[in-house]
């Protein structure tokens, strides 16, 4: 696995967005959707309408899954 960030697109709110992340994170973002049930796109959704404004999705998103597998 590569330490760059690897970019995806994603659906948010009907509108495609950018996100890069590692691929590790990816991975596990993915781990945690499918756990879930959900769409990547749907948790994605759940992150960016729960985040600060000051804060970005791909940093969101990787506190997200930090926090996830910390538990």
């Amino acid at each position: 696995m590569t330490a760059r960030p690897v970019k995806h697109s994603l659906t948010l709110k009907g509108h495609r967005t950018s996100v890069s992340l590692e691929e590790t994170f990816w991975s596990a973002f993915r781990e945690i959707a499918a756990e879930k049930g959900v769409a990547l796109n749907v948790l994605a959704a759940e992150i960016d309408a729960g985040r600060d404004t000051d804060v970005g999705l791909a940093s969101a998103i990787r506190v997200f899954v930090f926090q996830t597998l910390r538990r």
